[in-house]
């Protein structure tokens, strides 16, 4: 015991530096916080690729920064582009166009088959749904493979473009 005190009375020069090794460790555990909470419940970065969304977004890797409050509380309308986890697969996750809400009647034209043996479906996306579909009809994987998707697989929803930069800006209504 005696050895502790004595210890501790000569750590007088140190005392300054412990106790600014623990403010900094202090402040960088709440910017980790912040951080923390700023991606997981308001705008987190999204890096997009592939030809689904073609021409809305590249099929190159465009970095999008989505939010997460709008589909937190069900404000999500027809026309948004919106971050989901595939219904198939959760851990993989994908962008497209929000096509229906629960409750409408969707109508669509099977693109798998050959060009003369289009068929019309017509679907009605139940209670807790959406359907979703990617703008390049014809190389998409969507809802109309999958058919619709519960609500809670929506992560977010696209806002603001940040690369590539010649196309930096507000992403609202394309």
């Amino acid at each position: 015991m005696k050895k502790a005190i004595t210890v501790l009375r000569n750590m007088g020069p140190f005392r300054f530096a412990i106790k600014e090794a623990r403010e900094t460790a202090f402040l960088v555990a709440k910017c980790f916080c912040v951080l923390h909470v700023t991606d997981n419940y308001l705008i987190s970065p999204v890096i997009t690729y592939g030809h689904s969304m073609l021409p809305t977004i590249d099929a190159t890797s465009t970095i999008f920064l989505t939010e997460r409050i709008s589909t937190r509380f069900g404000k999500v309308a027809h026309g948004d582009i919106v971050v989901l986890r595939l219904p198939h697969n959760p851990r993989q996750t994908v962008a497209k166009r929000l096509v229906g809400l629960e409750g409408d009647r969707i109508t669509y034209v099977s693109s798998r088959l050959s060009k003369k043996k289009k068929k019309k479906h017509m679907f009605l996306v139940p209670k807790g749904h959406v359907w979703v579909e990617g703008d390049n009809k014809y190389n998409s994987n969507d809802s109309r493979s999958f058919g619709p998707v519960p609500y809670g697989l929506i992560e977010s929803k696209l806002f603001w473009r940040v690369s590539p930069l010649k196309d930096f800006g507000s992403f609202w209504n394309k």
